[in-house]
């Protein structure tokens, strides 16, 4: 009976080219094309570069680019890099189109109606802002009316002036009731009224709610200065414009800095674990050459012991060692591929003693009493910084902290001290004595701010990295995690829409109590 051939099976774990160099230079090269992204979009929409319309370089460059002339428009009715644009030429970019707020009342529960109304204001752009152009804001209403019986009544708005807008007869318990118009002009005091044809004819409940589309004249994407916002992003109670262009400012850095940096640290805590281990590997194969094994069979035995990261590189060794490598070259392209000065200096040492002859046993724990000073030191070293490095971070946040109650109380409250008064309107501050409060602008300070946070991160960081370990990609990974702390605070704090020049949405403001309207009457 022929035997069964018996299969053999050979670990060929080749050595492999070193990649880390090539992952590096590859997340530099995108780390280096966001960063000079970021850049350019911040300081294209920053107004540090001046253009002949006076608006940001980014919105003339887009525009420019895509805003056309529609059909049977005049020429220059579309944005034009070399004026200013008027609203109409705003709406022929995307970018720079204002689209409508809703604005809403509701609420409301009148009782016992025969005739009562209220006053409501209906806010828009004005006529000076959009020029020849109509600007359409239309209004929806819808109630509910319930009586004792089915009553006929007239609900109504009409305009300051007495004029009748639009009307609708309808009739009580007959399900919902309303109207909606193309478009009602921005004027103050408006009237809605409903009223009870019949005498003595009571509207038991009348229950309404209006929405009108209001239209501020400036585009969504930006706020009262051009500068661009972005849109927003609204989370539950919180509402961010993550893409405002003061993040940009950040995120240049970040990107220049983060990504590089944090993936180099973690290549140098790979490294760090392998020589945490290395001294105990070393003092094992001393007591395995004391115990009269050769060098091949104890890092053969060694490769099923417990060394934690350095696991995969002990194996390595072992299958090259059994292909028939020389020991020497073996360790030599164990401390290439580690590639530390303590690992390199330690097995330097131990081959030239394996090719010297020596008393190997004795270099091997010579090499790993060092390796374990050495790891010792830099232990003591991180910790006596440790508390440096927390002050560095503490004082960090405080300086953020201060920034931030001064850009988000502090600031508004000057503004909003001179703002007013009989010299603030005309004089551009308030005079207090002999002492005049210049008018300020809260976004400049706020920018300032924000960018001294940013330049304090970069500085801190980069000073608690160095303390830390000597090395810069520490200090960029300190500096960019501080710079994503500074957009999250800035973003959820300080960027509010009072701070950021973005408009407050008014309401319709409807009158406190009821009147009865003495000219309007239908049969």
């Amino acid at each position: 009976m022929a035997r069964k051939k018996e299969k053999i099976v050979v670990n060929l774990d080749l050595p492999k080219d070193d990649t880390t160099l090539t992952r590096l230079y590859i997340i530099l090269f995108f780390s280096i094309i966001l960063g000079l992204g970021s850049g350019l979009f911040w300081v294209t929409n920053s107004g540090f570069i001046p253009t002949a319309n006076g608006e940001p370089l980014f919105t003339n460059l887009y525009c420019g680019a895509t805003a056309q002339d529609e059909v049977g428009n005049p020429t220059g009715e579309y944005f034009q890099t070399n004026q200013k644009p008027t609203y109409t030429q705003n709406q022929t970019c995307s970018i720079l189109q204002d689209r409508p707020d809703r604005i809403t009342w509701e609420g409301e529960e009148w009782t016992m109606v025969t005739k009562r109304g209220k006053n409501f204001d209906v806010p828009g752009v004005p006529e000076t802002a959009t020029g020849t152009t109509t600007v359409l804001q239309p209004l929806w209403l819808n109630c509910t009316v319930e009586a004792a019986g089915n009553y006929e009544y007239t609900v109504a708005i009409r305009s300051s002036a007495g004029d009748l807008l639009e009307f609708n007869n309808a009739t009580a318990n007959q399900g919902g009731c309303g109207f909606e118009m193309v478009t009602i002009a921005p004027d103050d005091r408006y009237e809605l009224i409903f009223i009870s044809k019949g005498e003595g004819q009571f509207l038991s409940t009348v229950t309404f709610d209006m929405t009108v589309h209001y239209y501020d004249g400036i585009p969504t994407n930006m706020n009262n200065k051009s500068l661009w916002l972005g849109p927003a992003l609204e989370a539950g109670p919180l509402k961010v414009h993550p893409t405002i262009f003061l993040n940009f400012f950040g995120l240049t850095f970040f990107f220049f800095i983060f990504p590089a940096s944090y993936y180099w640290e973690k290549v140098e805590e790979t490294k760090n674990e392998v020589e945490e281990k290395f001294p105990d590997f070393l003092r094992d194969l001393a007591e395995y050459w004391k115990g009269g094994l050769s060098m091949t069979v104890a890092v053969q035995t060694l490769a099923t012991s417990e060394y934690g990261a350095l696991n995969d590189e002990v194996k390595k060794m072992s299958d090259q060692l059994s292909w028939g490598i020389k020991f020497s070259d073996v360790i030599r392209q164990f401390a290439d591929r580690v590639g530390t000065p303590l690992v390199q200096r330690a097995i330097a040492l131990i081959a030239e003693a394996d090719r010297a002859g020596g008393k190997i046993s004795d270099i091997l724990v010579t090499a790993a009493n060092d390796s374990r000073e050495l790891k010792f030191l830099e232990g003591e070293r991180r910790r006596a910084i440790g508390s440096y490095i927390a002050v560095i971070w503490t004082s960090y946040f405080v300086f953020l902290g201060v920034i931030v109650v001064l850009a988000k109380v502090f600031i508004p409250a000057i503004a909003g001290s001179n703002s007013g008064g009989e010299d603030g309107g005309d004089s551009g501050g308030q005079t207090i004595g002999n002492m005049t409060i210049r008018n300020i602008d809260p976004l400049f300070f706020l920018t300032i701010f924000y960018y001294g946070v940013t330049m304090q991160a970069m500085g801190n960081g980069t000073m608690a990295g160095l303390m830390a370990s000597g090395r810069f990609s520490t200090g960029f990974k300190h500096s960019g995690m501080m710079i994503v702390v500074a957009l999250v605070i800035f973003n959820l704090v300080a960027f509010s829409p009072d701070l950021i020049g973005i408009t407050e949405v008014p309401g319709l403001n409807p009158s406190s109590g009821t009147f009865v309207p003495a000219a309007l009457y239908w049969g």
